[in-house]
């Protein structure tokens, strides 16, 4: 059988998708409070875990099962182009699915445990018979969950050698995770014709194009809204203002946005979301002070 060039391998994991959990991740980690030194090792394991491996075997996952999706929505793609020929696809998203376990089993039960549920929703996400993506509601929800609040609770966990992360942490790791499922369907309005004729049922071809973008619009900004108000509450206002700063940026971007959602949905994603991770590592050196004097 034909080998898939090396491209076409990299194209399928797209690594332009694992910034955010490995961004994430990070983020865990510095609100843990728990100082660096001596954990470089963990935390240079749980970056590549959450991002080359969990993340790309993800995307593997997706076009695999997106192959007639893709074939009308974006053609070009490795799958259903032909640069990945006959079932090279689903081989290497099981493949990496074996790999990604095995260097999660370096980071500890919590690591480990992490990385399962990662995978599982990865393969419920994309996958028969749950394929989560076809309901915008669950399939966002999926991944708002892997790629933020899962890494963020991940690198807290790893780096206090396993135990719980703190209320707090997991709180911010929750309202971010909430914040993301409206990153996700920015990413549904460029498939909306496939999505319909093959029955993927995202918030776009279930709402409409225009409610869809104000539904993103408001759940982004209620998530980080919450997150001022819980900085705030816990006696950091400094950070609580560069957060509630970023966001009117952020409000601004959505009325625009908002004219012409389709058009513009990937210009918000370029200009628009990087302020919102941005606001995620405020968050987090803000709680990394507070988990610090607790310890």
């Amino acid at each position: 059988m034909t080998r898939p060039a090396l491209s076409a391998v990299i194209e399928l994991f797209k690594p332009i998708t694992w910034f955010p959990p490995m961004w994430a991740f990070g983020c865990g980690v510095i609100a843990s409070g728990v100082p660096v030194s001596g954990r470089w090792p963990v935390i240079v394991v749980g970056v590549l875990l959450a991002g080359p491996l969990v993340c790309a075997t993800s995307q593997a996952v997706n076009d695999w099962f997106d192959r007639h999706v893709d074939a009308i929505n974006e053609p070009q793609r490795p799958i259903p182009s032909g640069r990945m020929p006959g079932r090279w696809g689903l081989g290497l998203a099981i493949g990496w699915t074996g790999v990604s376990l095995a260097v999660a089993s370096l980071l500890g039960p919590w690591g480990f445990g992490a990385a399962v549920v990662g995978l599982l929703l990865a393969w419920a996400y994309s996958a028969p018979p749950l394929r989560l993506k076809e309901n915008g509601w669950w399939g966002n929800a999926a991944c708002g969950v892997c790629y933020e609040g899962l890494a963020w609770a991940t690198g807290a966990a790893v780096m206090a050698g396993g135990s719980m992360p703190s209320g707090r942490s997991l709180l911010l790791a929750a309202l971010y995770s909430g914040g993301a499922h409206g990153i996700m369907t920015l990413n549904d309005f460029k498939s909306v014709e496939g999505d319909r004729r093959l029955g993927v049922g995202s918030l776009p071809v279930r709402l409409g194009v225009q409610p869809a973008a104000r539904v993103a619009c408001w759940i982004m900004g209620l998530a980080q809204l919450l997150v001022v108000l819980a900085l705030v509450s816990w006696g950091q206002p400094v950070p609580a203002l560069v957060v509630g700063l970023l966001l009117m940026l952020q409000l601004l971007m959505m009325d625009r946005f908002l004219d012409s959602p389709s058009e513009r949905a990937t210009w918000y994603s370029g200009f628009g979301v990087p302020l919102f991770v941005a606001g995620m590592m405020v968050s987090a050196f803000a709680l990394r002070s507070l988990e610090a004097g607790r310890a």
